[in-house]
């Protein structure tokens, strides 16, 4: 799915014109961008948990030739899904 297809969801469900479900789209995810940079963390009940982890820089190796490189620090994205989520995608269909 797409960001588009997000829109058009939102434009076919709610009645809202292309560009209001474009906007509010775009306000959505700059909301949970921002929440992420300061807090790290974002809870969405009924749906699952994003966390901001720090990584610290570690020792790796190239696979190509073997050789030892240093993998540098970084914030990684991690996502949790809630059990409700986890039972929605494991339903059986008849």
């Amino acid at each position: 799915m797409t960001k588009a297809d997000i829109v058009d969801q939102i434009h076919d469900g709610v009645g809202l014109s292309k560009k209001e479900s474009s906007d509010l789209v775009e306000l959505v995810f700059d909301v949970l961008k921002s929440s992420l940079e300061t807090c790290g963390r974002i809870k969405v009940s009924g749906f699952g948990n994003f966390e901001v982890r720090r990584k610290h820089k570690r020792m790796g190796r190239n696979p190509q030739t073997g050789e030892a490189i240093e993998i540098t620090a970084r914030n990684v994205l991690t996502f949790k899904a809630s059990q409700v989520l986890k039972g929605a995608l494991n339903r059986e269909t008849v």
